[in-house]
């Protein structure tokens, strides 16, 4: 039986996402405006899908609730007592897959991005405890990979980098049997390799903030106008190999660059701040902003690719204080 993984624009039965509380992720200082930012994506989002929402505990649950009532609606949001350390559900959810009128989960290792984290090393385990609200198959397909590290088409394309899936510090494969356990599992055909992700990013190449395709053919890609911005040589490098590469059908993809949004600092250093990093719901594509001059010209690429969905900016630094930003927090579960 060959499932296929959608693409993130097709038909969404819901989002998924997890209430935040890390405080080693957002300080005291920071989390009542990463909070701010999560009600917003959840009342943007929840006019045209269901929001599956993770807490802790029934305070949470109770706080969030009140929350939602005092500005807008709890409307579509179902809230689930089931215990996070963090918030990336992209990287520790399932992935979902699909063949005709029946749908699946599939299960891969989270292992905190190579070890750098380990107690979050614990949100292994989310999948198990979500599979039996969704009565799903779910298949563990015994291999380390996150879900920000690819993006696919829905076609039978993905884009990935080899800093992050070539990484010794996640499986040790060769590239060819990587791409194997990759068509195994999610029914791509044809992968796409780039070199590496941006300065600031603990994830070793992600590619949700460097690279997105917006239909079967578009591809936005992240690209540094500064030539003496770090990221200029690596972004340059991406730009320049997604235009000689081809998709499914042996057939050029069209690249459209997406600026940067310039430094993002925070006292640890650098952050990995990219307009790459949207996430596109059934209504609504929200897109991380930070309030920088290059943010208009996000909106309006968005919004050209997106012509019947509301492009939602959200401004987002302290979001991308965790290190993640949007899309980083949400994993979208295709309409069977």
């Amino acid at each position: 039986m060959t499932y296929r993984m959608p693409a993130e624009w097709e038909k969404h039965e819901a989002t998924w996402i997890s209430w935040p509380k890390d405080p080693l992720t957002f300080p005291e200082s920071v989390l009542p405006k990463v909070e701010d930012i999560y009600i917003k994506m959840m009342l943007a989002l929840s006019p045209s899908e269901k929001i599956h929402l993770l807490v802790d505990d029934k305070k949470t649950e109770d706080k969030v609730l009140k929350m939602l009532e005092e500005k807008g609606s709890a409307k579509n949001i179902l809230i689930h007592r089931i215990k996070t350390v963090d918030v990336w559900m992209r990287d520790y959810g399932p992935i979902f897959v699909k063949e005709s009128r029946k749908m699946k989960m599939t299960k891969w290792i989270f292992n905190a991005w190579g070890g750098k984290y380990d107690e979050l090393m614990k949100d292994n385990g989310v999948v198990d405890q979500m599979a039996p609200l969704l009565k799903m198959d779910v298949t563990k397909t015994g291999i380390i990979l996150e879900g920000g590290s690819i993006d696919v088409n829905g076609k039978g394309t993905l884009l990935t980098t080899e800093q992050c899936l070539l990484n010794k510090n996640r499986n040790s494969f060769s590239r060819e049997v990587m791409e194997a356990h990759l068509k195994d599992n999610l029914g791509v055909t044809n992968i796409i390799w780039l070199k590496e992700g941006i300065a600031g990013d603990d994830t070793d190449g992600h590619i949700d903030d460097i690279a997105r395709f917006v239909d079967g053919r578009t591809v936005l890609c992240a690209y540094e106008e500064d030539s003496n911005d770090p990221n200029y040589p690596i972004l340059k490098k991406n730009f320049d190999d997604l235009n000689s590469s081809k998709d499914q059908d042996g057939e050029p993809l069209d690249i459209k660059p997406l600026p940067m949004p310039g430094v993002v600092n925070s006292p640890q250093g650098r952050l990995p701040a990219s307009y790459a990093n949207f996430y596109i719901g059934n209504g609504a594509v929200l897109l991380p902003v930070f309030n920088h001059k290059n943010d208009t010209k996000a909106i309006s690429l968005l919004e050209d690719c997106f012509p019947e969905r509301k492009v939602v900016p959200i401004y987002c630094e302290p979001l991308v204080w965790g290190l993640g930003a949007i899309h980083c927090v949400t994993q979208q579960q295709p309409l069977v």
